[in-house]
């Protein structure tokens, strides 16, 4: 199987981004805030925007199953308040519940998290165990920053997170590393914000020591892990330096995935990273849209990039394909083995 660890659900009605608009304007003024009965959104609706966009491209290019996931970029935990971002992460979880059962084969989903600044991460485990358990959803999304580019929370790393990670050991689930959008104009949103949160989460990961306290917490970091192939050495020695474990200690727990869009750098990934530690995704329909005018391909046409690695045999490409993504979303694999795959 060709299984992709990294879509979200960009090409969702335009009935969802409208009631999200008026929930935001009205989010502190509970008495005209949109009710979730008021977003009425058909399954023929759900049907066109899925067959229309991500199931389209991955039949085209290749793939079998996508990990599916509301927005990331509309996540916003920075907007309205913490009620706000419950109520939201409800409708957009729903929604992504929504897609599965109309396309069991070809979508499973992970959950975004309400998140809000300054709330503690245990807030959020109300509705992790509501996906996971009544909704069957294989992982999580954890953004690090949930002030939007402002960096105002503890890391990863603080206790703070501790309840929230026991939840995920005990319901066996990942976490994809995933910021949101950026409200700092220092920061473009995809082109900074995004590599500056996966890179961050990784140095965070190499200066304490969760993974002994939670020696099966696992997280997923995306875009090729950020900075951090290329820099690796850097890490390595900075670890050394401080007489901390080295990268090579995070590897139980840490793995990146392919949403890298040329293909130096995705075969630069598959050189430096433990093969066991990459998971293809491809974040299509995302960040990057368009075409490459020197190749006529799509930039987030990852799967090409992976096939092209002569370094890889085919042991290592079935393992980034399929094994490693099963291995890493154990309820991913049980539905899958449910299902005779």
């Amino acid at each position: 199987m060709i299984i992709d660890c990294h879509g979200h659900f960009t090409t969702a009605p335009r009935t969802l981004h409208n009631w999200r608009a008026k929930q935001l304007e009205f989010a502190n003024d509970p008495a005209n805030q949109p009710k979730v009965s008021e977003m009425v959104i058909s399954d023929d609706e759900i049907r066109a925007a899925i067959e229309g966009g991500q199931l389209k491209l991955q039949k085209e290019r290749g793939g079998d199953l996508t990990v599916f996931s509301p927005i990331a970029g509309q996540m916003a935990h920075h907007l309205g308040n913490e009620q706000t971002s419950t109520v939201w992460a409800e409708v957009a979880n729903d929604l992504v519940y929504r897609v599965t059962e109309l396309f069991p084969d070809n979508f499973a989903a992970v959950c975004q998290l309400p998140q809000s600044p300054g709330a503690p991460p245990a807030n959020s485990i109300k509705e992790l165990r509501r996906c996971v358990e009544q909704l069957g959803f294989v992982g999580c999304n954890l953004n690090p920053d949930p002030s939007g580019g402002y960096w105002k929370d503890p890391p990863l790393t603080d206790k703070s997170f501790y309840p929230l990670y026991e939840a995920m050991v005990d319901l066996d689930v990942p976490a994809m590393i995933h910021v949101s959008s950026s409200c700092n104009p220092c920061f473009h949103g995809t082109g900074a914000h995004y590599i500056n949160g996966d890179t961050t989460a990784f140095m965070q990961f190499l200066l304490a020591d969760i993974f002994k306290d939670f020696p099966t917490l696992r997280f997923v970091i995306p875009h090729g892990g950020g900075a951090v192939p290329y820099h690796w050495g850097r890490y390595r020695g900075i670890a050394l330096d401080m007489k901390r474990p080295t990268v090579e200690d995070l590897m139980n727990n840490v793995f990146f995935d392919t949403c890298v869009y040329h293909y130096p750098g995705v075969e630069f990934l598959t050189r430096i990273a433990p093969i066991d530690n990459i998971l293809f995704g491809s974040e299509m329909i995302g960040a990057v849209r368009g075409k490459d005018p020197k190749t006529g391909e799509y930039f987030d046409d990852t799967k090409k990039y992976v096939d092209a690695c002569e370094n890889l045999s085919a042991a290592d490409k079935h393992k980034i394909f399929e094994g490693n993504v099963r291995r890493v979303y154990p309820r991913l694999d049980a539905r899958l083995k449910a299902q005779g795959k």
